[in-house]
């Protein structure tokens, strides 16, 4: 009866430092992935609008989109980018208080 009790009290400890200690991995992994990534803008795109931003226009949006991006890339590209023009205008035909 004792030996059932301790085997079911490690199993329960194993699984819960398990589940404890999984998030902290996969965290610590993807923080890992990142760590080389450096992002450079050249100086003219540093005038562009920021996607998502009031003056970004559908043009530049569309314009955005790379080249060798796959077929399912350029489609959610293009959905995002009328999406975000769908909602300036909204945004824009709001009244101002």
């Amino acid at each position: 009866m004792r030996s059932y009790r301790i085997t079911k009290h490690t199993v329960l400890v194993a699984a819960l430092a398990l589940t404890m200690g999984l998030p902290v991995l996969s965290t610590q992994a993807a923080d890992q992935s990142l760590g080389g990534a450096i992002i450079v803008a050249s100086p003219g795109e540093l005038g562009m609008a920021s996607a998502g931003a009031v003056e970004d226009t559908l043009m530049a949006c569309l314009a955005r989109i790379p080249k060798d991006a796959t077929a399912g890339q350029r489609m959610l590209a293009e959905q995002s980018c009328q999406q975000d023009e769908a909602t300036r205008k909204v945004v824009q035909a709001a009244p101002k208080f």
